[in-house]
């Protein structure tokens, strides 16, 4: 029974959790490629405006994250992520149209404002309909649509802008979100109760399952408790110094490889999405050891600091060899990415679940802060030192911070 169960649930849901996440990196990591391909030219943006767009995202991200996230808990996700399908794609398509820099600042924020939802309001989904011992692996395939979207959409979105400019590139790929939202709203159930594919056995198995973890977690009372609590504080801060590399990473990879030799909007897309092949590998391997041992921070730390001592030695070779350099942004990027699994699954599994929706947005609205911080840091320290040596190094002090954070938090875990 369990195991039609679980491939009942793996094959009906994962693959709408995985479309609608990917969708949002999509419309969230485009931009980098339109900085690379002319926006800036186009529209007179500065280095510091350049910067600031392509970090603003993150600021509205991070204020709108715990109210979608209670929202989510208590009257479920469906609702929710189909309207934020829906704004989200079409200011990614309104991003094309805009001439008026200001009117391009407030698109980014409101982008970042609608897309704030989505990611606490999945874990939730997630957490009510896979069990602990499939936590991680879930979690990852939700966030694969991550590492695989910015693949195929790094070589698409260098097509689309080599062939149309980087105008069409937003109206193309912001319009699927749309078509997307009405397909979510008729494949998707907010619980285990209320699917009509499984059989009344298979939810109460699935339910006493879900019911058992919650008994050997301690009580939570309120938010206001769960938030306070050592463990929360410092995953906060560690997540926000891990997203200071992510995302300095992602939205400024494509300027960073377009410095090339021979280099090409084209050539840029095919070696920006070699990262996040090694991303999906790496994230698919963490995910699967981690549910075998149930063991969540020994697949989380020790890739930080590969990505850390890989940002080093980009620093360290400088632009003597942009090959050996790229390989190790390869190894960083991959490092960075393989934890997000098991790191997810730590909350549900050490807070109830009246709270556990509510603590991982904060988590997550703190990323979002460090986001912001490194797509903003990253841009300015690029522009103001005419290369990437001195960005290299802030994102490696980043993660080995977040590595240092992970062993005091998780300390007795």
């Amino acid at each position: 029974m369990e195991k039609l169960l679980s491939k009942k649930r793996w094959y009906r849901l994962i693959p709408i959790v995985f479309i609608t996440y990917s969708l949002a990196y999509l419309d969230r990591a485009n931009f980098g490629f339109a900085a690379a391909g002319g926006m800036a030219e186009d529209l007179n943006i500065t280095a510091a405006i350049s910067s600031l767009l392509g970090s603003l995202f993150f600021l509205g991200y991070f204020f709108f994250q715990i109210p979608g996230a209670i929202y989510a808990a208590n009257k479920g996700a469906k609702k929710l992520i189909f309207w934020s399908l829906i704004l989200w794609g079409a200011l990614a398509t309104a991003t094309g149209l805009v001439s008026d820099v200001k009117l391009l600042i407030v698109i980014r924020f409101m982008l970042g404002v609608v897309e704030s939802a989505v990611m606490p309001a999945m874990l939730i989904f997630l957490s009510r309909w896979f069990t602990r011992a499939e936590r991680s692996r879930a979690n990852t395939f939700l966030i694969l649509g991550n590492p695989t979207t910015i693949l195929w959409m790094s070589i698409l979105s260098g097509y689309l802008v080599d062939s149309f400019g980087w105008r069409w590139m937003f109206i193309l790929e912001g319009l699927p979100a749309i078509v997307w939202a009405f397909f979510w709203w008729y494949l998707v159930v907010d619980r285990p109760r209320n699917a009509k594919w499984l059989t009344d056995p298979e939810k109460d198995d699935l339910e006493e399952e879900l019911e058992k973890e919650q008994q050997n977690i301690k009580p939570v009372r309120n938010y206001a408790e769960a938030f306070r609590s050592r463990v929360v504080v410092l995953l906060c801060l560690q997540y926000a110094f891990w997203c200071i590399g992510v995302y300095g990473f992602v939205i400024w990879l494509p300027s960073i490889i377009n410095t090339a030799p021979d280099g090409s909007m084209v050539k840029t897309g095919w070696l920006a999405s070699v990262p996040y092949v090694f991303a999906i590998i790496g994230m698919l391997c963490a995910s699967y050891f981690s549910d075998k041992s149930l063991n969540r921070k020994a697949f989380v730390w020790p890739f930080l600091i590969i990505g850390a001592i890989a940002f080093y030695g980009s620093y360290l070779l400088g632009t003597s060899n942009f090959w050996l350099s790229f390989v190790l942004l390869v190894i960083a990027g991959a490092a960075m990415y393989a934890p997000y699994g098991p790191f997810f699954a730590i909350i549900p599994e050490i807070l109830p679940k009246n709270v556990a929706g509510g603590a991982m947005a904060l988590i997550n609205s703190l990323g979002a802060l460090g986001s912001f911080v490194g797509a903003y840091i990253v841009g300015y320290l690029n522009g103001v030192t005419g290369g990437f040596g001195a960005s290299y190094i802030f994102m490696a002090g980043s993660l080995l911070v977040s590595a240092g954070l992970t062993v005091v938090a998780l300390k007795h875990k």
